[in-house]
This record gives structure tokens, sequence and C-alpha cells, in this order.
């Protein structure tokens, strides 16, 4: 008989005593090796409820509001699909259980996109094995939620970046590759931000007090959610487009299931404006570009409170290429662009256990969806591969370590710059340099050793640089791996 829905098991039970599991407690599951993983779920208060699994067996009480929570200890990988028992005044088996990698999946619309339209990435499907998927349902609640619908397949994910994602790492790792997808396009940063960080993020703070005086719109939400579903497309982004509302059903009932971490692929919404908080549209009322950053980092470490993990890992996808600009042209180094959300975007290496993952060289021109999402899913093993697997691999492009001046050049030299090439063997573009007048021009740039050496004939005393710092930059610059060099600027001017 197939087992229940996690849904079903918390809100559905023969009597009152029976112990029920957390949303993500089902068949074809799979675990977090090598670190404690919780085990929840609800009971009688009092009850003793005990887990038995992969030769351990823990038992624990619930308590006087019927919640219990145990831990198991550290597991190793393994592809062996074995089962867990959970007993109380009932006993719930749980079929074909793995061990392995399990990772998050979160953002808008371009982790939600599907590998539908991209053939590179459907041509890994009949080579793809050891992947499960759990995808949240899209929808949305006022108030925390502790359930979520959905339910583990034995399948890979439908999204190019976290199948693409789950499938080189599950090379890497011989192991199982869990994916918990959990995406809504157009979502902004604030859409997946729970409402306590009013207390540490100012803007959110006057959002929400916004959002709960607005009544036509709580009416409206409140109209959708007990209405017919799948809600009409206008209303489906009349939903997602709401702060904290995403959050409430969509990450709080994951907390604190096991996994290595979340990747996070978002900022296209938050990029409307370099400020934020505008009036229009009605859906502009979010950090804009200059405060993400900030706000990301207060984001990142609340997730890791929720989750009771300071070393959960955050890998964050950079908006690739993309033409259009609020000032100035696609390759314009003093245009508000994407450049500046993707400097916002880095602000994230702050904290540990953080990557940023380089997209520099991807994108297109017109379509805020590419297709190219193949190297995003490898760069992002890459880099799980290196840092979460231990593995010695180069998962990083050249990136700026320091720059010196010497008369009219500016000698820039790079950290991961082994066999520092261009991609089409020419000089190295999409570097501008500039004096105090702020006058941004496009340098002559040569390659000397793992060194660029900059000049021009028009800033005879360079002071600053900016590297690929524009919304769609011609860039050719990689190193011997093949890995794109990273975005920086040198200056402190403000836009």
């Amino acid at each position: 008989m197939k087992l229940p829905t996690a849904l079903s098991l918390l809100l559905v039970s023969s009597s009152l005593a029976d112990v029920r599991l957390a949303s993500l407690f089902q068949n074809d599951m799979i675990l977090q090796r090598d670190m404690p993983v919780p085990a929840w779920g609800l009971a009688d208060p009092g009850e003793e409820v005990t887990v038995t699994f992969a030769g351990q067996k823990k038992t624990t009480k619930a308590d006087d509001k019927g919640k219990w929570l145990l831990h198991l200890d550290a597991l190793k990988g393994s592809k062996e699909g074995r089962s867990m028992t959970i007993a109380g005044n009932n006993k719930l088996t749980l079929k074909n259980v793995v061990v392995g990698e399990v990772w998050i999946c979160s953002g808008q619309s371009n982790m939600q996109m599907g590998v539908g339209g991209i053939p590179e990435i459907q041509a890994l499907i009949p080579k793809a094995k050891q992947l499960r998927t759990f995808e949240v349902p899209r929808t949305a609640s006022f108030t925390e939620q502790d359930h979520c619908e959905g339910q583990w397949k034995t399948e890979p994910p439908n999204s190019a970046v976290a199948f693409s994602f789950a499938h080189f790492l599950q090379e890497s790792a011989d192991l199982p590759v869990g994916i918990i997808l959990a995406c809504w396009g157009s979502s902004s940063l604030e859409a997946w931000m729970p409402r306590d960080m009013t207390a540490t993020v100012p803007h959110f703070a006057t959002i929400m007090q916004e959002f709960d005086a607005d009544k036509t719109t709580r009416a409206a939400l409140q109209a959708s959610f007990d209405g017919p579903k799948p809600w009409p497309r206008k209303e489906d982004i009349f939903i997602r487009r709401q702060p904290n509302i995403l959050y409430n059903t969509m990450i709080k009932p994951l907390a604190p299931f096991a996994c290595r971490g979340l990747v996070w692929y978002q900022g296209e919404r938050n990029a409307q404006s370099m400020a934020g908080m505008v009036t229009k549209p009605w859906f502009g009322r979010h950090s804009g570009v200059l405060r993400y950053g900030d706000t990301l980092k207060k984001w990142i470490k609340r997730y890791r409170q929720e989750w009771k993990r300071d070393d959960m890992e955050f890998m964050i996808v950079m908006l690739p290429g993309y033409g259009k600009t609020l000032k100035g042209g696609p390759e314009d180094p003093a245009a508000h662009s994407w450049a500046w959300m993707r400097e916002s975007q880095l602000q994230a290496l702050d904290l540990p256990h953080t990557a940023l993952i380089n997209t520099i060289d991807l994108g297109d021109i017109k379509n805020i969806h590419p297709k190219d999402k193949l190297p995003i899913g490898k760069r992002l093993a890459l880099t799980a591969t290196k840092t979460t697997l231990g593995k010695d691999t180069v998962a990083d492009g050249p990136t700026l370590k320091k720059a010196t001046i010497k008369g009219n050049e500016i000698i820039v030299h790079f950290d991961h710059a082994e066999g520092l090439t261009t991609r089409d063997k020419k000089s190295p573009t999409a570097f501008w340099i500039a004096d105090d007048s702020k006058n941004w021009v496009q340098a002559e740039a040569k390659i000397i050793g793992e060194t660029i050496v900059l000049t021009s004939a028009k800033v005879p005393s360079p002071k600053f640089i900016r590297y690929a710092f524009a919304g769609l930059p011609q860039v050719n610059l990689i190193n011997a791996a093949g890995l794109p060099a990273l975005p920086f600027r040198t200056d402190s001017f403000q836009p």
C-alpha cells in the first residue's frame, strides 16, 4: 500500500494519538550524509516516539504542544534504499531511503526555467542516475506554515540549473543527490524573507507595515488563497510578487531538514532600480540594487538560524549578461546596469561557507531568460565538488588579487590565474581605466605571465580599473580550466 503524503500524515490519522511526520519524511527520500539528521513531527503531548534507521535507534517525547524532534547521528553515504521506521502509539515505515548530498535550489524564474528547449541539458536525461527531487508547490500564506504538499520522486528536477547541477555533482560524489526545488518566477528577495527580518532590515520593515495596512491587497490575496487553483496567470503574478508570503509556505516547512546548503539564483526582480522602494510599478517595493548585498547577507544569516547551522552552504548564481540598462549602453562601465547588482551579490562572500558562481560570459542582450544554463550547472557542481566534497579541483576563474600602478601602466595580479589566456587567443577585452576625472576609457590589455598590463594614450596617469563592469560586457579572459575572470572595479565611485 502506498504511504500517504506527509501532509496527509499531518492532518489525517486513525486516532489522535498517531505519530505524524514532517512534510519531507516520505518514501524515496534522501538524507544528508556526514552531519546530524533531524527528524520531527507531531504526536500526542508526552507520547514517546522512536526513529530507527541504518542501525540507529533514537527516542524522544512530544512536548506539551505535541511537537517532537530528535537527531540521528551522522550517516555515511549510501545508494542502498533502506527502510526507516517511526513508532509511537502507531508505527510508520518509510521505504527506499538513501543517503547522499541534499541541496535546496531556490530563486525566481531562471531557477524555475525548465529543461525543455535546452537540448544540451535534455541530452543529460538518459545519463542521469541516483537523483531524487522534492518540488515544493508554488503557494503562499500570510502566516508561517509547518507543512507543505509535495512528494519525493526518483527522477531529476524539472529545472535546467538544478538538474545540470545535480547531474554533475552526482558524477563527482558517486552518491545519490537530492534536490529540494523551491522557486517562483519574478519573486523578489523580500518574498523569501521571514517576517521577523523587519527587526534587522529597515526597508523590509517599511514594506511589511505597508503590506499589513493595504486591506485591498490582503483581501485579494485571501480570495486567491481560498479560491480555485491553479491560479490564472495574472493572479499568479500578483501573488508571487508580494513580500514574505512565499517564505511562509515554501521555505519554513523545510527547516530544519538536513541539507548541505542552498543554491540561490535570484536578483533580476531586485535589479529593477538602483535604490529600490519605488511606487511604480506596484511591485517595485524591494531593496533595489544598492541595498541588495547587505540584505542578502542578513538573509543568509537568518536562514542559517532557521536551520541551526552556521556552516550551511550558500552558492549564489551571479546575474549573467543582459543588455537592458537603467542608464547607458550594454558595454558602458558607468551605466546603471546589472553590473552593480553583481557587485551587490559579491558581498555574500563576506560570510564564510558562501560562493559566487561567475556567469559574466553568459547571458543574452534581450532575453532575461537565457538558455545557456549548462555552464551554470557545471560551475555549481565544480564549486560544490571543491568546497563540500573536498576534492582538489579548479572551481574559480581569475580573481583580482591586487593592482599596482607603474607610470602609465596598471598591472593587474590575479588569484586562480594558472594558464591565464583568452578564449579567442586575442587581446583581453572589457578592461576600462580612468583617472580622478571618472572618464572611463577602454584600455589596451596584454597578458604577461599571470598578470594583465593595462595602458591607454588617453589616460597618461591611470588610477582605477573596471573589468567586465557592464550590463553585457564582451569578455574573453579565462584560466587554463576555461573559467572566466570575475568582474571587479578598484574605484569607490558611487552611482
